[in-house]
């Protein structure tokens, strides 16, 4: 079914009626704060408070001070870097506050539940698997593109877990993922400079001076869709789509016939027998662990108007949760320690990624999670290393020396992507799929060299058959790239190529668990 947005300042009434009305599993309520809306900041409430104790407050960095009294706004104080200019401050003004009104996009015990699950893959007793496009876009918004992207990330988590018998932490970079970052300010063609393009919720990417103007209501047409995209999530994730009995249904008709689609198929087969099993066990198909899944979402934290006007106290904790996303992340161009991305950060209490390439020095990321997390929370920090794979052989080894030397807990995560940018012939950014195998198997090398735990993967992927990235058993050259090049950003893993490399990652936590348990018996 085809889902509707919102555009412009005006709010779609029944989005924001399907965003009160829909919640997780758990059943989440929102009861306003009163004291609260007065002073510009709603209150939201999550069930499952049991686990919001005063223990948990103590240690949440909202509620210490670390460098400075925090609240929303203290980030304005701190140079702020990759933001827009906005050419109308009245009309932004407008915009946050009406914003400051609307429902939050994700609610609290979803975002400590996403906690939880990463401290067990910082221990090595779960996987991350967080994936999606590089930037989202008003224009490729629909049903069948969510729907598309979402079961491809199914597909990968069954053969991440059959493969490493771990559970796999699903989450998208959906529902938010907008703004970009740039290396540049402008951009010149043809003797014409503009400004660059910022990403959908800013400005837009055709080159004219107009579509380059940055426009505030670009960020409500932004929330829009991110409550659409959710709220179809949502229904996927436990209306019964990602059941496990569906697994043989997942396969995308053009992967079918390929050979990452048989060998999909073929375990997907020998899913269904253990479920068969599983059924005459007593465990039916019924049981809610066979017919929902648990799936979050995160994007940059770069935008940082947007992500003020959705943080809200959490009533059960009095913590700040950054409402926009489920986590968060700082950019290598925003991660500055005395910078106001950083601050924003440091006082919202969803877990937190921070990109890391060969640039970063060991000392200085050992201090930035000291910011982040100054009580060592397991959960609370994912370093996610971008780096190429010589680099990641060089240099990643002192980060997790360092962090190991500082007792910092963190899970450490690998992005393939980003360090592995590459321009072809005809002009256009790609990628070489064995240039991205390279830098995950560095990935692995390294934590079995150090003794330290691969936490998880981070990519940047669709489950369109898109031809963006060079090479993969289907083979896509450098000619294929313009027959279906459709990012507005970086280079991104078609469907065939996200689904091999999930058998290779697979592979290779299927050896390490192997290695461990002759460990034990030895």
């Amino acid at each position: 079914m085809a889902l509707q947005y919102a555009a412009g300042a005006a709010l779609s009434k029944s989005v924001i009626q399907s965003q009160i009305m829909v919640s997780d599993s758990r059943r989440h309520s929102l009861p306003y704060n009163l004291a609260a809306e007065r002073r510009g900041v709603f209150s939201v409430h999550a069930s499952g408070s049991s686990k919001s104790s005063v223990s948990e407050v103590a240690e949440s960095p909202a509620s210490r001070d670390v460098t400075g009294i925090w609240n929303p706004e203290s980030w304005k104080t701190k140079k702020a870097l990759q933001l827009p200019e906005y050419p109308d401050e009245a009309e932004l003004e407008s915009v946050l506050r009406t914003m400051e009104a609307y429902p939050p996009l994700v609610f609290a015990g979803e975002v400590r539940s996403l906690e939880e699950r990463l401290a067990d893959a910082a221990l090595g007793k779960a996987f991350l698997l967080q994936g999606g496009d590089c930037a989202e876009s008003f224009k490729e918004f629909s049903a069948n593109y969510i729907r598309d992207t979402f079961r491809i990330l199914l597909q990968m988590s069954v053969v991440l877990s059959f493969g490493g018998q771990l559970p796999v932490i699903k989450v998208g970079r959906m529902a938010g993922q907008f703004a970009k970052p740039r290396s540049e300010p402008y951009e010149e063609k043809d003797g014409v400079e503009l400004p660059s393009y910022k990403g959908d919720n800013v400005n837009g990417d055709a080159f004219d001076e107009k579509s380059r103007i940055p426009d505030p209501n670009r960020m409500i047409r932004a929330y829009c869709q991110a409550a659409s995209t959710l709220n179809l999530l949502r229904a996927f994730a436990t209306g019964g789509y990602a059941a496990m009995q569906r697994v043989t249904q997942w396969n995308l008709d053009f992967v079918q016939h390929s050979e990452q689609g048989d060998r999909y198929q073929e375990l997907a087969h020998r899913v269904d027998e253990a479920l068969g099993f599983m059924e005459a066990a007593g465990l039916t198909v019924d049981h809610p662990i066979m017919a929902t899944t648990d799936f979050w979402t995160s994007h940059e934290c770069l935008l940082l108007p947007y992500e003020q006007a959705l943080t809200r106290m959490d009533s059960t904790s009095g913590l700040h949760y950054g409402c926009s996303a489920h986590m968060l992340w700082v950019g290598e161009r925003t991660r500055q320690l005395d910078g106001a991305h950083v601050e924003f950060l440091r006082g919202v209490a969803n877990p937190l990624g921070i990109k890391v390439s060969q640039k970063m020095d060991p000392n200085e990321l050992t201090k930035l999670i000291d910011v982040l997390n100054p009580t060592n929370k397991p959960g609370r920090i994912t370093v996610i290393v971008r780096m190429g794979a010589e680099n990641m052989r060089v240099k990643f080894p002192h980060l997790i020396r360092a962090v190991r030397r500082a007792g910092q807990i963190v899970t450490w995560v690998c992005d393939p992507m980003h360090g592995n940018t590459i321009k072809a012939p005809c002009g256009l950014k790609t990628r070489a799929f064995d240039a991205i195998l390279a830098e995950v198997r560095a990935f692995f090398d390294v934590h079995e060299q150090e003794g330290s735990n691969p936490g998880g993967i981070h990519l940047e992927m669709t489950g369109q058959n898109v031809t963006e990235c060079i090479g993969g058993s289907r083979t896509v050259t450098f000619d294929d790239l313009s027959s279906r090049y459709h990012t507005h950003c970086d280079p991104r893993l078609n469907a065939s190529q996200s689904l091999e490399l999930a058998f290779i990652v697979a592979d290779r936590l299927r050896k390490r668990r192997m290695l461990n348990g002759s460990k034990l018996i030895a």
